[in-house]
């Protein structure tokens, strides 16, 4: 296990890489340049020039890059150019935001998924699942921004029962939190079914409904244990896409968590600030995912992690 982690901690290097580099290419296709956003649209080509400098951009784009890799296996993650503060320090100042939505959220996918998937495995193809399972594929097709206007017209503007906007209280992250775990939970209903239609046809199923065990011992304690192996990969994808999704929900519902802030500086094509929040996200994922794999050891003893 121990080796494993290990292991899996040194392929961080080329995920960072492979990020940076793709985030770094991305940004010089955007339109406008970040050394004319700082002078202003009047300052002379002098003063844009020395900004330019003084940013390090008027160098190739293999040493711009070389530069910034360098600085981030030392710990700096350069300085924004609209604040002039460290990233590291904004990106960390934020990320505490974001990983509260995410984890609230994923909870919600958890509870509500598996609980639906249940239900509609107990009952296959009654009316029960059925409408699971058409509101499940509601949950997938519907837009995750969409869902959460449609909430805050609901629960906001009509109802007048949560807050608009803002990270103030727990009623204020109801709503972020419901509109980025509902689409999740629709695909965790999906999982849990299919995988429980699947083990419950198995030998030891039957077997333990010839020994006269109880329904629910059969389900919860046989049934779901070997079913969850899928789902528990399902659930760190998941987690994956709600990290990406809170840059679209952070802006539908005023929320200043690193999904907002990477947004705020695509437009104002702040690149240290953008890679260094893609990066720390992409990290965040990566340990997500070490945690799933660990997970899979201690639901399944059989499962060997090499």
């Amino acid at each position: 296990m121990i080796f494993y982690i290990f292991r899996r901690l040194l392929e961080i290097i080329p995920v960072i890489f492979g990020v940076t580099l793709v985030v770094f290419l991305i940004m010089q296709m955007v339109p406008g340049d970040p050394a004319v956003l700082l002078a202003g649209e009047g300052a002379s080509k002098e003063t844009i020039n020395q900004i330019r400098e003084e940013l390090g951009l008027n160098g190739p784009l293999y040493m711009q890059y070389g530069d910034y890799i360098l600085n981030v296996f030392q710990g700096d993650l350069g300085t924004s150019l609209k604040s002039q503060q460290p990233v590291l320090q904004e990106v960390l100042a934020r990320l505490p935001i974001t990983i509260e939505l995410a984890f609230y959220s994923i909870m919600i996918t958890i509870v509500l998924g598996m609980a639906a998937g249940i239900i509609s495995a107990v009952r296959p193809y009654s009316p029960t699942d059925i409408t699971v399972m058409i509101v499940a594929l509601l949950g997938i097709s519907l837009p995750s921004f969409w869902l959460g206007m449609l909430l805050m017209y609901v629960f906001s503007v009509k109802l007048h029962l949560l807050p608009v906007a803002g990270w103030d209280s727990i009623l204020h992250i109801i709503l972020p939190a419901f509109t980025l775990g509902l689409g999740g939970a629709a695909i965790v209903a999906r999982m849990t079914r299919s995988s429980m239609l699947e083990v419950v046809r198995k030998d030891y199923i039957r077997t333990a409904q010839a020994k006269g065990l109880k329904g629910y011992v059969i389900i919860y304690k046989h049934a779901l244990r070997n079913a969850l192996i899928p789902v528990i990969t399902v659930v760190g994808l998941q987690f994956g896409a709600l990290l990406g999704g809170t840059v679209l929900i952070e802006s539908v519902f005023a929320i200043n968590g690193l999904g907002r802030m990477i947004v705020d500086s695509i437009r104002m094509r702040d690149l240290p600030m953008v890679q260094g929040g893609v990066l720390i996200a992409s990290l965040v994922f990566v340990f997500v995912n070490l945690f799933v794999d660990i997970l899979y050891r201690f639901f399944n003893k059989r499962i060997e992690l090499n």
